[in-house]
């Protein structure tokens, strides 16, 4: 039997919970997460969130920042439209309770690099976390919000699963795996939005928490969406380089507020040779490229980040959190320097959207991470990534609600069908492939780029697809094995979009095409 509500939502973090709590006055809301509610990457963002509040700063300088760094792919009026609203949803939620650090009666504002002025918001150096408990408190205090933990999705319901089918390309809800039960559960809604996070996974070094598999974006190019510029994709200069702990990012606040890259071998602050001028405040593409280069160029395991010629009450009292996790690694950063290590930080491409966060498909939207709005274009721009959630968030709930007598309830959708498959004996095989697909996008698909190296990947993944399809038509599905179908999905995209670019822009830097055209097109891959 499918579950019904009004409006479907896959993904709790910022985007997903924003739209829910927007809809929740007039509508049932079911979310879903694929793990506990607080695990996806809205938790673990440290930085903050861009919005125009300082006397002297406009909306024009944030625009043009925005532009800057996203190297001119970016749409203009989807960014003026976030802009323009960032003020606004930054009072949302202080109204909300997410307690952001005052400075006497106003905010306190922070600076990250790319941009003209301090306009970022935070909570000390875990924004995210604190954004995340205010959602999902509100959230649960709503009688209207459903919320549904440990649901893994594997594909979205269309017009083709109906009983009687039909080729209309509506989107009736998802198809999802009870991680309890192991058993698949259909859930069905008039409209459904896609908040499903980014595709970071598929790198061997990336700051994604460990379920961003590209979920949404490879379900909604099965089921027939657009998928735009998925060969944008950010790595964030600064990971700390360690073997136990994977993923912890070093915020770009560190930089912002001091911190200086240094060779360990010369002992020399390296960011003079490639960016004189802005330093380690050069956007995150110039810094990781710098890294990568004085890595490969001196055979470095990591480079070091240093930020302990500032007093240590200044840098305790700016980064606690990052403070104590380190001290915890046997690291001082008040006495001495950080290890680190570029490392895949964000998905700027995705399915394509509009400014109401319609998708191609009727019913389905999407927000946050898994689109392409036009708002980051080649490169996003620090503290926009929460932004963009909650502005999309609410574009798509209001877009719902006005349009809500155009939104059909479900027909009937047929069940999962579970008779053909058996238990999977073969649990070693899908971390074989996963492990081989995260080395070879690292190797082959990572911050420099050539021809040759891509085509390699393409030749890799079109021998894992058919391994991968076979293994998924034999076997039950099991949560691993819909990541790694995904993952799979994602790693394909990303490397047709790379090869389609016969340029460097932005996040996209090739040996073979190292100029920069003189238009920016977007990369379009159609279904």
């Amino acid at each position: 039997m499918a579950e019904t509500s009004d409006v479907l939502i896959v993904g709790s973090g910022a985007a997903g919970l924003t739209a829910a709590i927007n809809l929740a006055d007039r509508f049932k809301v079911t979310v879903l997460a694929k793990g506990a509610l607080n695990e996806g990457s809205t938790a673990w963002a440290q930085g903050g969130i861009a919005a125009v509040l300082e006397p002297g700063d406009t909306f024009e300088a944030h625009i043009a920042d925005t532009m800057i760094a996203g190297a001119g792919l970016n749409d203009r009026a989807t960014v003026e439209f976030v802009v323009e609203n960032a003020p606004a949803a930054i009072e949302r939620l202080a109204k909300l309770g997410v307690p952001f650090n005052a400075d006497g009666d106003s905010l306190h504002l922070t600076r990250e690099g790319g941009h003209s002025a301090r306009r970022i918001v935070h909570v000390d150096d875990a924004t995210g976390w604190a954004v995340q408990e205010a959602l999902l408190n509100a959230a649960r205090a709503n009688p209207n919000i459903t919320l549904v933990p440990d649901m893994v999705a594997i594909d979205l319901a269309t017009s083709r699963h109906e009983e009687r089918y039909s080729g209309a390309g509506n989107v009736w809800g998802v198809y999802a795996v009870n991680r309890a039960t192991g058993h698949v559960e259909l859930f069905t809604a008039n409209a459904t939005i896609l908040a499903t996070g980014g595709a970071g996974r598929t790198y061997l070094f990336s700051t994604a928490p460990k379920g961003a598999t590209g979920d949404g974006i490879a379900m909604a190019w099965r089921a027939g969406c657009r998928i735009s510029n998925m060969e944008m994709m950010q790595f964030h200069p600064t990971c700390l380089y360690n073997l136990e702990v994977k993923n912890f990012l070093i915020t770009e606040a560190v930089r912002g507020e001091g911190g200086r890259l240094i060779n360990p071998t010369t002992g020399k602050r390296f960011m003079t040779y490639y960016d004189a001028e802005r330093m380690e405040l050069a956007p995150r593409d110039v810094v990781a490229r710098a890294i990568d280069a004085e890595i490969k160029r001196y055979g470095l395991d990591y480079v070091h980040l240093d930020i302990s010629h500032m007093p240590a009450e200044f840098v305790k009292g700016h980064f606690p959190n990052i403070y104590e996790k380190l001290i915890g690694l046997g690291i001082d950063m008040t006495a001495g320097p950080i290890p680190v290590v570029p490392a895949q930080h964000y998905t700027c491409g995705g399915i394509v959207i509009d400014l109401d966060g319609r998708t191609d498909l009727p019913g389905l939207y999407a927000a946050g991470e898994c689109t392409e709005s036009g708002l980051h274009g080649a490169n996003r721009l620090a503290s926009n990534s929460l932004l963009e959630c909650f502005v999309f968030g609410e574009a798509a709930a209001k877009h719902i609600i006005a349009n809500w007598d155009d939104l059909p309830p479900a027909p009937a959708i047929r069940p999962w069908d579970e008779s053909r498959v058996a238990d999977s004996d073969e649990e070693v095989v899908i971390k074989q492939n996963w492990t081989e697909i995260r080395r070879f996008m690292w190797n082959y698909v990572g911050i420099v780029r050539t021809t040759k190296r891509l085509e390699r990947a393409a030749h890799r993944i079109k021998m894992l697809n058919d391994e991968v399809a076979d293994y998924y038509g034999h076997f039950r599905v099991t949560p691993d094995l819909i990541e790694l179908r995904n993952l799979l999905q994602a790693a394909e995209l990303i490397v047709r979009s790379a090869l389609h670019r016969h340029e460097s822009r932005g996040l996209h830097y090739t040996l073979d095409y190292p100029e920069t055209a003189r238009e920016a097109v977007d990369t379009v891959l159609v279904p």
